[in-house]
């Protein structure tokens, strides 16, 4: 009879390291999507400008205390009430920091608006997409067929040619006018 019981006593062993191991491998996912979360977060210019503009406000508040107290202290010594024994916090540091804030506030609107833009060119210069064979119950009447796709691909790639030959033949005159001017 004891040994069904070490039987049972070891499969429940077992069962329960599997469900530790299980509760484990799943609290490492979900620290690995938070990570992955916090790293897209870091890198999205709205969320880091979100996450500024309360700094932004300690800041400036920050500046106008310091610049309040100097202006008070200021103000005592030339009535020549009070001498400038007293230490004052600089206001030029907070300041420098108010506007290192602003800077990148600044930074993260301009990223922003150039993943906007350049989001909206792509649209605009493939605004349709080639439905794909693994979804065909999913093509959109206003997708492009493949020979269409095809085409405009083409029509990219020749214009994108011509561009690099242009700028190797402004490249080449530039070149030519600078060993011209380097023989005069």
């Amino acid at each position: 009879m004891a040994a069904p019981v070490n039987q049972a006593a070891q499969q429940q062993v077992q069962q329960g390291l599997q469900a530790a191991t299980l509760q484990q491998q799943q609290q490492q996912q979900q620290q690995q999507q938070q990570q992955q979360l916090s790293l897209q977060q870091d890198f999205d210019p709205v969320h880091r400008f979100k996450m500024l503009i309360p700094q932004l406000k300690e800041s400036l508040q920050n500046v106008m205390n310091i610049a309040s107290q100097n202006l008070a202290h200021n103000t005592t010594i030339d009535n020549g009430i009070k001498s400038s024994d007293a230490s004052v916090q600089r206001f030029d540091k907070s300041l420098e920091e108010f506007y290192a804030l602003c800077d990148q506030l600044e930074l993260c609107l301009r990223l922003a608006y150039e993943c906007l833009s350049q989001s909206i060119d792509s649209a605009k210069h493939s605004p349709n997409l080639v439905p794909t064979a693994t979804k065909p119950d999913t093509v959109q009447t206003e997708s492009l067929s493949y020979s269409q796709y095809l085409s405009m691909i083409k029509s990219q790639i020749t214009c994108a040619k011509d561009i690099h030959n242009a700028l190797l033949e402004c490249s080449k005159k530039i070149a030519g006018k600078g060993q011209l001017q380097g023989t005069l």
